[in-house]
């Protein structure tokens, strides 16, 4: 007994070192891979330029920016979109078309930073794009064209839509009506709550920059996709606006030098959402709108055909907007700028030295970005030749290959006629270049070369990696697989029952280094889950007492069926997301059938929670809650159901809905979740503590958590999409099965390790099924203000992780259930070994002996070894995505797979492992072994 005991504490010791250091590790990598980018404080300036006079006279001195959330540049430009008006204006030489390119992640927040400052922002603000109380990533301190119009005080600013612009610049406008992105459930009432201030504000002559802020759009995108019937009626509100405001600038004297940009912050892809990187996420629309315009004698044909990579007329940069305003509107250039001005609008000022001048203000201000960044002062003076021919870095090629074009800006003077060098081969003006950039282009297209090198390189700067954090947090991952492995062998017995687990690791950590397999995990655990059930439905058929054709129809049939239609339930991934699957073409085209299903799995629901309350709760208080609290659950999820998709809302549940505000009425089912539980328990607590027991005493635990799963699963079904309910049916007739396996004849049972082997399959292949992947646009946050009347970054992070988290959750308490009835199989088993004859009191003091010594380490506990595959499992995983992460840092998808995956990985490791599997099923575990 000293021995076991002894290595039962050393495998302890290895496991909690194992899961200590897999945070360590995240924390370590993280701060590496995800550095803090250094900016430039303060306003710009404009640069003195020897030679140089005034800037150049700005042909607008107002501003109306309208930014219409996940406007994909096909939603304007093709023959099916709704922007007719806006069409007309491109013909006319009025408006002048791009398509935007917008970096990864394609969500709201670290693009508008990229309009505003024209810099690359940090991937985490992907995640700060939820935090609405988050105020670290306020752009008050930082330069911007806000910031620079709002120095000029030529006029007062004024915001009206997604409340995203008063987080950003606090303090910044002067009259204000935020919308709230995400708890705003409708796409007409948001958009109307902007365009009703339009009119007022097209009158008023003391404003000098407007941003409007739509959200519709983007709304109809996550419901129904690009293709929803209610895509084209939006569009054509939009353009009514756009018509309204051009209209008012054509006529009103005070806008006539009024500048109308029409953007979408990011595009979206054919399912609707956006946060990655496909070209219908990194297209959107971009558009510059003037009277004035038509004078540059730039029309154009539209609308165009369709085209499968959304790239319509010129591509520009979304960051390419701030320097272009700021020549446009006459301001300096923002300090942090790495975008380029856009060449089309060179042509607005006749004279050359006035381009020279804009051109070398923006070549100036990056120059300073680089020399920031790289320490040294590269740009001051001229570079000797033996430099420029061998140059040593990045930074110094380019400064060598600025020698040229500097020499010639500089040569430019006021009034003087820079024609003529205008046009000059880059040969002629640039003898040090080394021979492939000698080729006979003219001047103004080398500048703009140059500064696209320079922008690239810098964007590319912002992913500045500390190698040293990168491997220090590998190397703790590595010393976590160790110890976990090691306390896998020290645990689990026979160690070759390891086998499949250590299979699935090795097989999923080979796989974190393809991008394809990345993006598609889902099918990986779709795969190993049918795989591995397959086996355990044929292997059970050596313990059944029927033939082979019926075991496969009663058992086999149905639990491979079951898999089946997870799998296929919602489409998701990268390569396939959008495309028909079971919830598309089955339940919401018949939203009758839908809510068959759904009432079905409430039913169940109440069924499971009424028969295993019987013992925790008495029956004459149990059957009136448990109804009250499933009723109150159901009407909760119509009535959202109701304001969130009215389509799928049959005419009998409409009618069955008192009118209650639906925040009341979440806030009452989470409530009578909370007094259930603490009910439940405390009738437990009671008839443990005074030893009053009616029952067997080992129904008292399993009764509890059972109770508990059911109280979870309520939650779990208010904060899961409504046409993902019916899963619920599925998992339990999954789980059903597992637990006859546990109780298989002679000696077959399920073991331990195998329940824990299923379990993580089960988690990660619940996960794909409701909809979720390795991509951020995959984040539902649907339920995420369920009960919420405010923003509370607590109670909307918790939702939103039961919301996404849903299956995996339910999965681990399941779990718990089956491993205390595993854990009383065995020690039934034992009894029965050693001639226990039975009786009552024998009973129940050996148990109670036998509860004292798993918990002191005499002997190992089935929730031990649940741990042990799950840490093992979680490490090699960690470690894995780390390795990938590195290795392939430079690698075309490292912002757009690999970084997501790595915040993916976080949410698994920390969440799910770390506070639900060990954490919260530890508490579980511990209640049922009282």
């Amino acid at each position: 007994m000293s021995f076991r005991r002894n290595g039962s504490l050393s495998s302890t010791l290895l496991l909690i070192a194992a899961n200590v250091l897999i945070p360590v590790a995240i924390v370590i990598f993280a701060t590496g891979f995800f550095p803090y980018k250094p900016l430039l404080p303060g306003l710009a300036e404009y640069e003195p330029l020897d030679g140089y006079g005034e800037p150049p006279e700005a042909p607008f001195d107002k501003l109306v920016f309208m930014v219409v959330d996940a406007l994909r540049s096909d939603f304007v430009y093709t023959t099916n979109s709704g922007f007719k008006f806006t069409q007309s204006l491109i013909r006319h030489g009025a408006a002048i078309p791009f398509t935007a390119h917008a970096t990864s992640p394609t969500v709201t927040m670290p693009r508008l930073k990229a309009i505003t400052t024209g810099s690359v922002p940090s991937f985490l603000d992907v995640v700060l794009n939820i935090d609405e109380g988050d105020e670290s990533s306020s752009l008050a301190s930082q330069d911007t064209w806000l910031a620079q119009m709002k120095a000029k005080g030529t006029g007062k600013l004024v915001m009206y839509g997604d409340d995203t612009w008063l987080k950003l610049f606090p303090g910044t406008f002067d009259r204000a009506d935020g919308t709230t992105s995400f708890f705003v459930a409708d796409f007409t009432e948001v958009d109307h709550n902007v365009t009703r201030n339009i009119p007022g504000e097209l009158r008023n002559d003391d404003w000098d920059t407007m941003i409007l802020h739509y959200l519709g759009l983007d709304h109809i995108g996550h419901k129904g996709g690009p293709r929803s019937p209610h895509m084209v009626p939006k569009q054509r509100e939009m353009d009514g606006i756009v018509s309204q405001i051009y209209k008012a600038i054509e006529t009103q004297d005070h806008l006539k030098s009024t500048l109308f940009v029409v953007c979408g912050d990011h595009g979206m892809n054919d399912a609707g959402n956006h946060g990655a990187s496909s070209p219908g996420e990194t297209s959107p629309a971009l558009l510059f709108i003037s009277p004035k315009l038509k004078g540059l004698q730039k029309n154009q044909d539209s609308p165009l055909p369709d085209a499968e990579d959304f790239q319509f007329y010129s591509t520009v940069e979304q960051s390419d907007l701030a320097p272009t305003l700021a020549a446009l509107l006459g301001f300096p250039v923002p300090k942090n700028n790495l975008g380029v001005l856009i060449p089309e609008f060179l042509s607005i000022w006749p004279k050359k030295a006035d381009q020279a001048y804009l051109l070398h203000q923006n070549a100036r201000q990056i120059q300073t970005v680089i020399s920031a960044a790289s320490g040294t002062k590269t740009f001051d003076g001229a570079l000797p030749e033996e430099s420029c021919a061998s140059p040593t870095s990045d930074y110094e090629q380019l400064a060598c290959e600025w020698q040229g074009p500097s020499s010639i800006l500089m040569s430019a003077r006021v009034g003087d006629d820079m024609d003529s060098q205008w046009a000059l081969p880059v040969v002629t003006v640039m003898p040090n270049l080394p021979t492939q950039h000698s080729d006979p282009h003219p001047i103004q297209l080398t500048i703009f070369q140059w500064l696209r090198k320079a922008q690239e390189l810098m964007s590319g700067m912002a992913s500045n990696y500390d190698m040293s954090r990168l491997i220090l947090g590998q190397v703790t991952a590595l010393l976590a697989v160790i110890f976990s492995l090691s306390a896998a062998i020290k645990t689990v017995s026979p160690t070759r029952s390891l086998t499949p687990l250590l299979v699935i690791s090795i097989a999923y950590s080979i796989m974190m280094f393809a991008s394809s397999y990345v993006e598609e995990e889902q099918h990986f655990w779709y795969l190993a889950t049918s795989t591995w059930f397959g086996y355990l439905t044929l292997r059970g058929f050596k313990h059944t007492n029927t033939t082979f054709p019926a075991h496969l129809l009663l058992t086999a049939f149905p639990v491979l069926a079951s898999l089946r239609l997870l799998r296929a339930w919602n489409q998701t991934g990268q390569k396939h997301a959008g495309t028909p699957d079971i919830v598309k073409l089955f339940i919401e085209p018949h939203p009758h059938f839908l809510w068959l299903l759904v009432g079905l799995t409430y039913f169940w629901t109440h069924r499971q929670l009424v028969y295993y309350s019987n013992g925790p709760i008495p029956v004459p208080i149990n059957y009136p809650v448990m109804t009250g609290l499933v009723l109150a659950a159901f009407t909760f999820k119509a009535a959202f159901t109701l304001e969130d998709a009215p389509e799928l809302v049959v005419e009998f549940v409409k009618s069955s809905l008192l009118d209650f505000t639906l925040i009341a009425r979440a806030r009452a089912v989470f409530v009578g979740l909370g007094l259930v539980a603490m009910a439940a328990m405390g009738f437990i607590l009671w008839e443990m503590g005074t030893g009053v027991r009616k029952r067997s005493p080992k129904k008292v635990p399993a009764e509890a958590i059972t109770t508990l799963q059911h109280l979870y699963t309520i939650l779990a079904l208010t904060q899961s999409r409504t046409a993902n309910i019916p899963l619920f049916l599925i998992f339990n007739l999954l789980y059903w099965f597992l637990s006859g396996e546990i109780d298989a004849p002679d000696g077959t049972g399920l073991s331990t390790v195998e329940l824990g082997i299923s379990s993580l399959l089960l988690q990660y292949a619940s996960f794909f099924a409701m909809g979720g992947s390795n991509a951020i646009s995959s984040v539902d946050l649907s339920n995420a203000y369920n009960g919420v009347s405010g923003f509370n970054v607590i109670l909307v992070g918790v939702l939103t992780y039961v919301g996404n988290w849903a299956g995996p959750v339910w999965w681990a308490f399941g779990t718990v259930v089956l491993l205390g009835k595993i854990w009383r199989r065995d020690q039934r088993q034992k009894r029965l070994g050693s001639g226990n004859n039975g009786k009552r009191g024998s009973d129940e003091k050996e148990e109670k002996a036998e509860a004292k010594q798993m918990l002191e380490g005499g002997q190992i506990s089935p929730f031990k070894t649940y741990v042990v595959v799950t840490t093992l499992f979680t490490a090699f995983s960690v470690a894995a995505v780390m390795a990938a992460c590195t290795i392939l840092r430079t690698h075309l998808f490292v912002w757009t797979v690999f970084s997501p995956k790595y915040l993916y990985c976080v949410a698994w490791s920390l969440g799910q492992h770390l506070v639900v599997n060990v954490g919260l099923s530890g508490l579980l575990f511990w209640l049922g072994s009282l």
